[in-house]
């Protein structure tokens, strides 16, 4: 099976033509992403990148994933998805990178240097899976992927509409020879159904617990697959949702919850403490949050769910008695009270890393069981092969008590409940209601267990954020010269205060987190050190002014 460079080029010109006055673009953490308008020539040269990486792979399944996520409506995206379901490697990002920004003219030399530097052989076979979120204009983007992948001769499959976190499902499955599932929307919704199930057992309701959640799809394909798991969870759970036919992220969804600290709009009026959860517009972040009795709105975000499951994890594995090295993973944006929390009272190891899924899963794999979690509410569970093993036999050792094993039942079961190729909202938020089900709390109880330092997280748009750079898990900032330094100093006048600043990945923002003692010494902390950035970075328009929490 072989393709013409030639014809590669032509189709690309004539269909899926770029722009004189395109902008370079970068792929980051999250792949290109950008307005809509400006990505059918991205689709296109996705295309045939994602059959190229098969072939560099013998064949191995590619996904190519066509979502912006957490952005607006006039946004859209795309990423590769390598074959263990992992983020694409970080030397083909620059491969990608140098694939879309070179002129219509340079496409064909640019694909045919791409084959000769890999090693590519052109005549063997490619498969690409597709998928795309809900967004408006992601149909007309993926017949560009489409086209893209057969101007290549590679082979697809089409699967539509799906979830972010689906996809990478289905690309593991399918690179697994099915070890890991059944590829199809079918195989992933029984896998957790069943998992999910087998833990609860038929008591639905215990201590605190009550068998009631209210759902914000973000108007997302979240919403969409969670009406499809509703119809399958018998009396198992009862969801309710809401936001499921609007404008995509617009005043809902996990990044405007977290971003702004408060319930989404579209939140019917509910009793006081009702459990309530987010998730953004691929379905891969999960939130939960509740209003209190005073109407004082509580957030539990991506710490306190690492934190939960962290917690479950580890009585369960001292309870079957098995030796086993678990650590939790974090970025410089988990709150200081959760690492705290973790480090002195779950006893379990913490490494911090940079921002991006990619650092937090590459370090996860360090660890038998590795928990990572961004505080976006973005993070899964990963299990090594040795200790599933371990786990399993375990779970069959007649030497041991019935209590060991049915705590390495409960493991194993747990295992299955979570998708360890990504942060997945759905199989997220149903490890958090099995572990509130099973420890019989509320969210009141939950929140209980810390209490969070105040924090803010800013934006300060500047001319190029990439005057700004880091080190130390993105803790330290390097240049421009000085700023560290002024950050320190203010730093320094406050109780419990730490700020650090990191570029955005896709646009000319940079991004100020502070936490502090208080609420009133975190906004000024906040705007201090926003104000510097300004100052020091090349901050463009308005001055910063003063955040709310």
């Amino acid at each position: 099976m072989t393709f013409n460079l030639r014809q590669v080029y032509a189709f690309a010109r004539e269909y899926h033509q770029k722009r004189d006055n395109q902008k370079d673009i970068q792929y980051g953490t999250a792949g290109f992403r950008s307005h809509a308008d400006n990505l059918d020539y991205v689709m296109y040269r996705m295309g045939l990148l994602a059959v190229l990486r098969s072939r560099a792979k013998s064949g191995k399944v590619i996904g190519v994933m066509i979502t912006a996520s957490h952005n607006p409506e006039q946004d859209n995206g795309v990423k590769l998805i390598d074959p263990m379901g992992e983020m694409l490697e970080q030397r083909w990002e620059k491969l990608a990178t140098a694939l879309v920004n070179v002129s219509d003219d340079d496409l064909e030399t640019q694909v045919g240097k791409i084959s000769a530097d890999e090693g590519i052989d052109n005549t063997m076979p490619a498969k690409v899976f597709v998928g795309m979120d809900t967004r408006y204009h992601s149909p007309q983007l993926a017949k560009a992927v489409l086209n893209g992948i057969a101007a290549m001769r590679g082979t697809v499959r089409d699967f539509g509409i799906v979830t972010t976190p689906m996809l990478h499902y289905f690309v593991t499955c399918s690179n697994t020879n099915m070890a890991y599932g059944l590829p199809t929307e079918d195989g992933y919704m029984h896998k957790l159904l069943r998992a999910f199930k087998t833990i609860r057992g038929k008591d639905f309701e215990r201590g605190n617990y009550v068998n009631q959640v209210y759902y914000d799809g973000a108007n997302g394909v979240g919403s969409l697959k969670m009406l499809g798991f509703i119809k399958k969870f018998d009396c198992y759970l009862n969801v309710k949702v809401f936001n499921s036919n609007g404008k995509i992220n617009y005043n809902c969804g996990a990044d405007y919850v977290k971003t702004n600290q408060r319930a989404p709009e579209g939140l019917p009026e509910l009793e006081p403490n009702a459990r309530c959860v987010s998730v953004d517009g691929d379905a891969d972040r999960v939130l939960y949050y509740f209003t209190d009795a005073e109407g004082a709105f509580h957030l539990l975000d991506g710490d306190r769910i690492a934190t939960l499951i962290a917690g479950f994890l580890k009585e369960l594995v001292e309870k079957c008695g098995v030796d086993i090295n678990m650590g939790l993973v974090q970025t410089a944006y988990a709150n200081g009270a959760s690492t705290d929390y973790i480090v002195n009272q779950l006893k379990v190891p913490v490494a911090c890393v940079p921002t991006g899924v990619k650092h937090l899963h590459h370090k996860a794999l360090d660890y038998d069981i590795g928990v990572y979690f961004e505080a976006n509410g973005h993070g899964t569970i990963i299990y090594s092969t040795s200790v599933k093993d371990k786990i399993a036999a375990a779970s069959k050792d007649e030497s041991l008590t019935q209590e060991q094993r049915g705590a390495a039942d409960i493991l194993l079961q747990t295992i299955d409940l979570t998708n360890e190729t990504v942060g997945d909202a759905i199989s997220d938020m149903l490890l958090v209601e099995t572990v509130l089900h099973y420890r019989g709390w509320s969210l009141n109880d939950w929140l209980a267990t810390y209490t969070d330092l105040p924090n803010v997280l800013m934006k300060i748009k500047v001319e190029d954020r990439n005057v700004i750079t880091t080190t130390d898990a993105e803790r330290v900032c390097v240049t421009p010269e000085g700023l560290q330094d002024a950050i320190n100093e203010i730093v320094a006048k406050y109780a419990k205060g730490r700020s650090f600043v990191r570029p955005s990945g896709t646009e000319d923002v940079v991004r100020v987190y502070a936490e502090a003692d208080t609420k009133e010494n975190t906004l000024q902390l906040a705007l201090d050190v926003a104000n510097v950035v300004y100052d020091k970075a090349g901050g463009t328009g308005e001055r910063p002014q003063k955040p709310q929490i």
